[in-house]
């Protein structure tokens, strides 16, 4: 538990050099030594807040980055983190003196201290992407950075109170994450300790001394229950090691917020609610030891089989390994049992900082690599921001991905993808690649229809139906969660949008230029230029497509071309030929769901200013009723369309078990999919169900329809159209 009282005011580079002496040869030591040297004499007269020498400083981050047992490159960088920002002191100046590796590690530092995120918005996101760029170069970049962050944070109270606040909820919103993201988290837990200790100070009090008196109020009860999994343990001959675990004070204060959420009703129950829990470690000697303990646990006491994670077998994003299980106990309490090996213990606190990544590269022992799954979450980090060009978008991204739980679903094939809490199908179709997420039309879920917006739960095997023609649809991001499913959406929506409108916008002018026998191949370059000046757009293309998206109407443009234009006499006075119609336009031309309009339909087309075309069905109501004919257009369907388009159809059902499950096998046999499925009861006897799906056309909608009449469990069955 971090409590600032505890902290030594100041570190002295002796206290330093004693630490590192246990682990590091005398010829690395003395490296490190002249870099404290180097960085004394640079930050000469430079104070701190609190008054000291600056030095101080940079010799605590070393000696925190010393307790991790890093590297001696790593100490280097720390003792010179701010000698290139805040003196006079070049890269090439620190690469001369020491190496290139050295100089790489404090320039990205430095870049990251010139970060000022109290200015703007886009000024703070955009420092964040450089962060991350950096740590892409050298994951150790953020690993000093974390340990700077770390100290400044323990000597938070020198800071006026608003750098304070500023300051600690920067430490909650990027640090904290950062450092749990990298499996570090005695790190995390001492940040987010120190950001409640900032933000609420009385808060912090309270909680902190709560806890003091509950853990003296219940330490016959914790010394018992230690007591008996110990011998319990060693009645079965199992080498561990029972450790009581303490909670943070800011996990939790997070506990009881979420809970007042939950029961408003019962604010004052929440302390109590949130501290139910008792704690424990146990480390093992080996893995089958771990599963042989688990066991031991659920015989002593009753298990909650619900909460019940085996990280040993499907570790989370981290690299964390753990076996949790709670157990209710005959004092009240419920136990929170967690089961690992020494190994697992030190990765899971430690994290990529654990000892050994660095100085035994090349011989790493782990079945998970925790730097290896850093530098996974870097380039995912990477493909994210090459595909995003607004830098607030983009920070907004990344934290979904920092503040995710896992859930883990399985691909046909037995491979396993994490995914963050309240995933859906899509963001499992983008996960397993973009090119499945972006030609998704239906999923199964354990071999049951499941639209895509359906949520994902641990332990179930997804299987995604994919078609060429099939593209990502905008109201996928409002139920997308993870980073890289939204970004790729916005990415082919933002450029699939542009590229849609002008192919579409040169269909719609061609269309009307044939009247006056010209096509846009014929325009000359000096046409286009007036064109574009006498309706004040950037360039042809743009205006092709403010066209297409129904900016500017292509009849008005093509009649440019006839300065002697006559209502009378005009051949635009003709029947105008019909658009059209291929279902490839894309975001250009938008089937409506008020009718569902599929081929063989009658339909007519309607200019929406920024949208392009909406297809109906030429019986729908809102075109009957259209208050603004003038925007109404000749459209028919090409002649052979592969495309599938969505339909509603009702399903008058008799009331028996698995009347659902038997319609979706008829479907599937029919080569139909489902998207989405909805159903309430008429009578006793009798359901409604209401199906989406997808169909080709008028003919494979009758075909599905005539076999769906033939099940004895249906009543009746119709196509519907809303209105």
């Amino acid at each position: 538990m971090s409590d600032t009282d505890d902290w030594p005011a100041r570190l002295l580079v002796s206290d330093l050099c004693n630490l590192l002496a246990r682990y590091l040869p005398a010829e690395q030591l003395q490296e490190v030594y002249q870099a404290y040297l180097f960085s004394a004499e640079a930050h000469q007269n430079q104070t701190r807040r609190s008054g000291e020498p600056y030095v101080y400083h940079p010799v605590a981050v070393a000696y925190i980055l010393g307790q991790m047992h890093m590297d001696q490159q790593t100490l280097c960088a720390a003792l010179l983190h701010d000698v290139i920002e805040d003196t006079k002191v070049s890269k090439e100046t620190v690469e001369q003196l020491f190496d290139a590796e050295i100089a790489e590690l404090v320039d990205g530092v430095s870049k990251l201290n010139a970060m000022h995120f109290e200015s703007r918005e886009h000024a703070k996101a955009e420092s964040f992407r450089k962060m991350l760029l950096a740590m892409h170069r050298d994951i150790r970049v953020i690993i000093v950075k974390l340990a700077d962050r770390l100290h400044n944070m323990r000597t938070l109270r020198a800071m006026k109170r608003s750098s304070q606040i500023r300051i600690a909820q920067e430490t909650l919103d990027i640090y904290a994450p950062i450092a749990n993201r990298l499996g570090m988290n005695d790190i995390r837990i001492e940040l987010e300790d120190l950001s409640f200790q900032a933000l609420h100070p009385l808060r912090y009090l309270v909680v902190k001394a709560r806890m003091k008196k509950l853990y003296q109020k219940r330490e016959d009860i914790i010394g018992n229950i230690q007591t008996t999994l110990e011998q319990n343990l060693a009645q079965y001959k199992i080498e561990a090691q029972v450790i009581k675990r303490h909670r943070h004070y800011y996990g939790i204060y997070r506990r009881m917020c979420e809970l007042k959420q939950k029961d408003s009703a019962n604010k004052q129950r929440t302390f109590t609610q949130a501290t139910q829990l008792c704690s424990y470690r146990i480390i093992s000697s080996d893995i089958d030891a771990c599963y042989r303990a688990l066991g031991i646990m659920h015989n002593t006491y009753k298990p909650r089989i619900e909460r019940f994670r085996d990280y040993i077998a499907i570790p989370k994003v981290n690299g964390y390994q753990s076996l949790h299980t709670e157990l209710f106990t005959s004092y009240g309490l419920v136990l929170e049992i967690q089961i690992r090996t020494a190994e697992m213990h030190q990765l899971a606190e430690q994290g990529i900082t654990a000892q050994g990544i660095y100085q035994t590269e090349g011989n790493i022992q782990y079945h998970h690599d925790p730097k290896q799954r850093a530098r996974d979450w870097l380039k995912n980090i990477l493909e994210i921001q090459k595909k995003t060009g607004d830098s607030i978008e983009f920070l907004e991204n990344v934290k979904t991905d920092l503040f995710s739980e896992e859930v883990y679903v399985f691909t046909p094939t037995g491979d396993i993808l994490q995914l963050p809490q309240n995933a859906t199908v899509i963001d499992f179709a983008y996960a397993v690649h973009s090119d499945v997420g972006n030609h998704a039309v239906s999923a199964q879920i354990d071999h049951r229809p499941v639209p895509l917006n359906a949520p994902l739960v641990s332990g179930q095997t997804v299987n995604i139906k994919t078609q060429q023609w099939a593209r990502p649809n905008p109201a996928w991001l409002d139920f997308s969660v993870t980073a890289k499913a939204r970004t790729h959406i916005h990415h082919f929506l933002k450029n699939q949008k542009k590229e849609s409108a002008i192919i579409f916008g040169e269909r719609l002018l061609n269309k009307e230029l044939s009247s006056y026998q010209l096509s846009i191949e014929q325009l000359t370059t000096s046409q286009k230029k007036d064109l574009v000046e006498k309706f004040k757009v950037d360039d042809f293309d743009n205006l092709l497509a403010d066209i297409g998206l129904g900016n500017h109407v292509a009849l008005v443009i093509a009649q440019q071309f006839s300065p002697t234009f006559d209502h009378e006499s005009s051949p635009l006075n003709d029947k105008p030929k019909p658009l059209v119609i291929k279902g490839t336009e894309g975001a250009m031309v938008t089937f409506m769901h008020c009718c569902y309009p599929i081929p063989g339909d009658s339909i007519v087309g309607f200019a929406s200013a920024g949208r392009g075309i909406m297809i109906h069905s030429a019986n729908c109501p809102h075109i009957i009723n259209c208050r603004t004919p003038d925007k109404l257009l000749p459209v028919e369907w090409e002649n052979e369309i592969e495309k599938e388009f969505l339909i509603d159809i009702h399903l008058h059902v008799r009331h028996e078990r698995g009347v659902l499950a038997t319609v979706a096998a008829a479907l599937t046999d029919l080569g139909c999919n489902i998207e989405h499925v909805s159903s309430h009861s008429e009578t006793n006897h009798d359901s409604m169900l209401k199906l989406t799906l997808w169909v080709k056309h008028r003919n494979h909608l009758a075909e599905i329809m005539r076999h769906l009449r033939q099940l004895k469990s249906v009543i009746r069955i119709q196509r519907t159209k809303n209105d």
